[in-house]
């Protein structure tokens, strides 16, 4: 990617997902309505209350929260990822530690497949900062779950090359609530859904893995071709575990 996100997110990240943006936007599964409506229900979205997507990405989470009449802004700092979330949100260069909104000015902040990216500690104040007092912030993510065959394949695949990326499965990314006394408890619930993946959309779906996204193109195109094997018989089951936090901002 060309551009100031360098400079500001993680390498693997800037990489990655300005190369893979169109294979993420294709492959990626959606969030599952189910999650989606008890998402909105919890944040109390709705016309009239405000949402900051932050770390939209190609607007996976931006697109399901438009459809509850709230205003929704997407922050995102790559631009190839910005350039697909499509209209209706107002779509803004930034990150996690750096929004460009102003204090109290969003009812709910929420983050999708992105919060073990962040600097934890610096992106909750920031949070907090543009939160207006009884705001909420939620954490979502799409896991695999790797006792299922075909998602342990895949890693067992892709997994040596991983190194020292953040990953949602280290928990690391945990420490930071553990610590911060700016947000009350988490409020968690999970949504279990799948997809059914031919060649093509498992080789999108690891394509679009930051840490694969960013390999030379040798060693980038080994690994697709490994993940296309497994679905050689036709399209594969995918299962997800959608995971969803709450939790309300302290005054």
């Amino acid at each position: 990617m060309a551009g100031p996100a360098d400079a500001r997110i993680h390498g693997a990240a800037a990489r990655g997902f300005a190369r893979s943006a169109d294979a993420y936007e294709r492959a990626r599964p959606e969030y599952p309505p189910e999650a989606i409506a008890w998402l909105a229900q919890r944040l109390g979205l709705g016309p009239g209350r405000t949402a900051v997507d932050l770390a939209a990405g190609t607007g996976k989470l931006t697109r399901p929260l438009l459809l509850t009449r709230a205003r929704v802004v997407a922050i995102e700092p790559v631009a190839e990822m910005r350039r697909a979330i499509g209209p209706g949100a107002e779509v803004l260069d930034g990150t996690a530690e750096a929004m460009p909104v102003a204090d109290g000015s969003a009812d709910a902040v929420t983050v999708g497949q992105a919060f073990h990216w962040f600097d934890g500690p610096a992106a909750l104040a920031e949070i907090h900062r543009v939160l207006r007092p009884g705001g909420a912030l939620a954490v979502v993510w799409n896991h695999r779950p790797l006792e299922d065959p075909v998602q342990a394949a895949i890693e067992a695949i892709i997994g040596a090359h991983r190194a020292r990326t953040p990953a949602h499965t280290s928990g690391a990314w945990e420490d930071a609530f553990a610590a911060t006394t700016l947000f009350g408890a988490r409020e968690e619930r999970t949504f279990a859904h799948a997809r059914l993946a031919d060649a093509d959309a498992l080789a999108d779906r690891v394509g679009s893995t930051s840490f694969i996204a960013a390999l030379p193109d040798g060693p980038r195109a080994e690994i697709l071709e490994a993940v296309r094997a497994l679905a050689a018989d036709g399209p594969v089951r995918l299962p997800y575990v959608c995971e969803v936090f709450v939790c309300n901002r302290r005054p």
